[in-house]
């Protein structure tokens, strides 16, 4: 006898969030959406998916209600703003919630949602970005109780390579921080080195391949160095913006902590200048731009 899939309500159709679903619907699993702007749901609908009014619709028939959102204030007022995912949930369904918060806000929305709907919430956000998205290997790293996570477990399977449980609610959030602080300062550091190879005369497209399976080789050398020294920022693949997002987190978590963190401090002054001259929606890797020589 064969166990019907949960069913599965997925908020927040974006960079992340289109190919995530599309895995799911390709595993075969019934999926409702929602999205701010309701034309990014089209290429969804076309794939079965059925698309909501408001968050709250969500609930109605999903065991499993999914958010991957832009920030804290994002995902806040999708679940308790007017129309929101509280005013349908209810005991036994779960939120899982892909997006980079902050911790503390994470912990505090939990409790309340449970408080007033019965509804838990387990903190389950990605690495890998936008190819990982598409092909199911994303690093997910999940805070929540076991039983919860567990139960989630075969869903996640279709999206990420692998699934650890941290801690309880909010312990996602704390390593996804960690996640990104080591990102953005190799981003950083890669758009150094490319300017710095470009400057001394040597072909910076070469830096990536020649590093591989080296002690400085990581996903970011392989993914940004070729871009950077192409100068190929498009399509965008993530944004200044989130990179900035986190590093601000990462520091007020530092600062609630007593930790220092002086390197990702740097970093989030150095994204926040490239982002406001006009690059906080343009791909991380135009951070080289930063340090290449203007010719005036």
């Amino acid at each position: 006898m064969t166990t019907a899939l949960p069913s599965l309500a997925f908020a927040g159709i974006g960079l992340m969030g289109l190919p995530m679903c599309r895995r799911l619907l390709a595993a075969g699993y019934p999926l409702s959406v929602w999205n701010r702007s309701p034309e990014k749901c089209a290429p969804l609908m076309e794939q079965g998916a059925r698309s909501l009014a408001n968050p709250a619709e969500l609930c109605e028939a999903a065991d499993i209600v999914m958010l991957c959102l832009a920030d804290t204030a994002v995902v806040r007022e999708v679940v308790f703003g007017p129309g929101g995912i509280v005013e349908g949930a209810r005991p036994g369904q779960l939120l899982v919630d892909f997006s980079s918060l902050e911790p503390a806000a994470t912990r505090e929305m939990a409790a309340e949602l449970e408080r007033r709907s019965g509804m838990r919430w387990v903190d389950a956000p990605v690495s890998g970005g936008t190819p990982g998205a598409a092909a199911g290997t994303l690093a997910i790293m999940a805070g929540g109780r076991e039983d919860d996570i567990e139960r989630v477990r075969p869903v996640l399977a279709h999206l990420g390579q692998r699934l650890t449980r941290m801690g309880e609610v909010g312990a996602g959030q704390v390593t996804k921080v960690c996640n990104q602080m080591i990102v953005a300062c190799n981003a950083l550091v890669i758009a150094e080195v490319v300017a710095l190879a470009e400057k001394a005369g040597v072909d910076a497209g070469l830096i990536a391949p020649a590093l591989a399976g080296g002690f400085a080789d990581s996903r970011p050398l392989q993914i940004l160095a070729p871009q950077m020294a192409a100068s190929e920022f498009e399509p965008v693949k993530w944004h200044v913006r989130t990179l900035l997002k986190d590093l601000d987190t990462a520091v007020r978590l530092s600062r609630e902590q007593g930790s220092a963190t002086p390197l990702s401090g740097l970093a989030a002054q150095l994204m926040r200048l490239h982002g406001s001259q006009g690059n906080l929606e343009r791909d991380p890797a135009t951070l080289v731009e930063m340090f290449r020589q203007r010719q005036d």
